[in-house]
């Protein structure tokens, strides 16, 4: 059974549309992730959809760290 949640996520870097594809492509793709998603007006806000069950906020969290960019979880919906 799934456990859908949400997330927010704040990167302190100023990403390039190309930097903000790549991010959410690698993320939407990642184990228990539904969708990963920024806006060009709030490019450093980035929402992502999951499975609870199976993965967890702060792994997320690492997921995009992994990348080379300063985040930090802001809160879920």
């Amino acid at each position: 059974m799934s456990h859908n949640a949400v997330v927010i996520v704040h990167i302190d870097e100023t990403l390039t549309d190309d930097e903000i594809h790549t991010v959410q492509q690698k993320i939407s793709t990642g184990e228990g992730v539904e969708a990963a998603c920024m806006h060009v007006r709030t490019r450093h806000l980035m929402v992502v959809d999951y499975d609870a069950n199976r993965i967890k906020s702060i792994q997320l969290l690492g997921q995009i760290r992994s990348h080379g960019l300063n985040a930090q979880l802001v809160g879920g919906i």
